[in-house]
């Protein structure tokens, strides 16, 4: 038991570590967690900026409910960043729910939030506690434009596109994989999940405020189609998405089929041991410390009904600062004041897009939002 209100689990990550800077920021004491101290030591003394400034203390935990729960217990919130969620993150759930705090996590994993939605989410409700996974750039950034553009009346679908510069952590790519491997990837029409074609590869969008295109892909559905089916306004939801890096992008299909084809016969416990391999093979060491001039965020939002448009562009740089700044903010908040919903929300369910926003936009990692509408 800690006398700390916020757990960050899984801190030694890249994510993790930028929660934690962001804590400090808003100075809010916090718990750094995970299984090594080592990692733990070496990633707060090193990797986190300030964090000799910070209040904070380092606990080792086992990944089981019961010893969970114990770290849990005097805390208020969670934020979880370990993954894969669909395999690891039940066990902080449900070790959450025992301990009476709000979750929130970075996954964009779709079958994980529909396992949260459709299992947890009256749980948590009924205590009057949160349950948001998802809450990170590639998300709810693209969710705040949504709600932007849905501010306009008689609109009822969204087309979601989600890009940004550089490449994804090890964490990540390994996610994607296991992920790819395990579920099928959705989109909503008319208020019912439908799969996507899984051959149908690569998809050109055209891309606000450049001249090429850029490939895409379902990147397993994301979460907004989870989101936004229980949003009376909404009835059908797309979203894509990529690395604005084309070379990449040509590469992913390859390597989800090869990893998909070589683990097909294989038990649980090897084909995941043989996904995390793969991931190492695309990504085997930690990216550094983003840069603005080059790790670009772009999200971009068209919303149309039978008789209205809207369409909303956030430009923005360092996505996982922004998934960083938005769990830090998220804990912050929950310190103060109840969520907007209890339950299973979303981030701008949850505390608001203009909220989130005006977040975003006073740490200098968003722009303002182009948004123009049409009757």
């Amino acid at each position: 038991m800690s006398e700390k209100k916020v757990v960050v689990y899984g801190a030694s990550g890249y994510t993790g570590r930028l929660i934690c800077e962001y804590l400090r920021e808003y100075h809010v004491p916090f718990v750094a967690a995970g299984r090594s101290q080592d990692k733990l030591e070496s990633a707060m003394a090193t990797n986190v900026a300030g964090i000799e400034t910070a209040d904070y203390e380092i606990r080792t935990v086992d990944h089981d409910v019961e010893s969970l729960a114990e770290l849990f217990d005097g805390a208020s919130v969670v934020c979880n960043t370990v993954g894969p969620f669909s395999t690891l993150g039940p066990v902080v759930v449900e070790a959450a729910l025992k301990a009476g705090v709000h979750y929130t996590d970075t996954t964009g994993e779709q079958d994980w939030l529909i396992d949260c939605d459709e299992n947890w989410g009256a749980k948590f409700a009924e205590k009057g506690l949160l349950l948001s996974p998802g809450i990170a750039q590639m998300y709810t950034t693209g969710e705040i434009a949504a709600q932007l553009c849905l501010e306009k009346p008689g609109l009822d679908t969204l087309d979601i596109a989600v890009f940004w510069g550089g490449s994804p952590t090890i964490a990540s790519t390994e996610t994607i994989l296991v992920n790819a491997a395990s579920s099928a990837a959705h989109y909503l029409a008319q208020n019912a999940y439908v799969a996507w074609d899984p051959g149908q590869g690569l998809v050109p969008l055209v891309v606000p405020g450049q001249h090429d295109l850029a490939l895409s892909l379902p990147w397993g559905g994301t979460s907004h189609p989870v989101w936004f089916k229980r949003d009376p306004r909404v009835a059908n939801c797309k979203a894509q998405g990529g690395v604005f890096n084309a070379a990449l992008m040509n590469g992913v299909p390859q390597i989800v089929a090869g990893a998909l084809e070589a683990t097909k016969d294989m038990n649980d416990a090897d084909k995941a041991a043989a996904l995390t391999a793969t991931a190492r093979q695309v990504m085997d060491q930690m990216p550094p410390r983003e840069n603005p001039r080059v790790n670009k965020s772009l999200d971009s939002v068209h919303a149309s009904g039978p008789l209205g448009r809207a369409h909303c562009v956030i430009h923005g740089n360092s996505n996982y600062k922004q998934t960083g700044l938005m769990q830090a903010y998220a804990a912050y908040s929950l310190l103060q004041q109840p969520p907007r919903r209890a339950g299973f929300a979303s981030g701008c369910q949850a505390f608001g897009h203009h909220e989130l926003l005006g977040v975003l936009r006073t740490f200098g990692l968003v722009s303002p939002p182009v948004l123009t509408t049409q009757d």
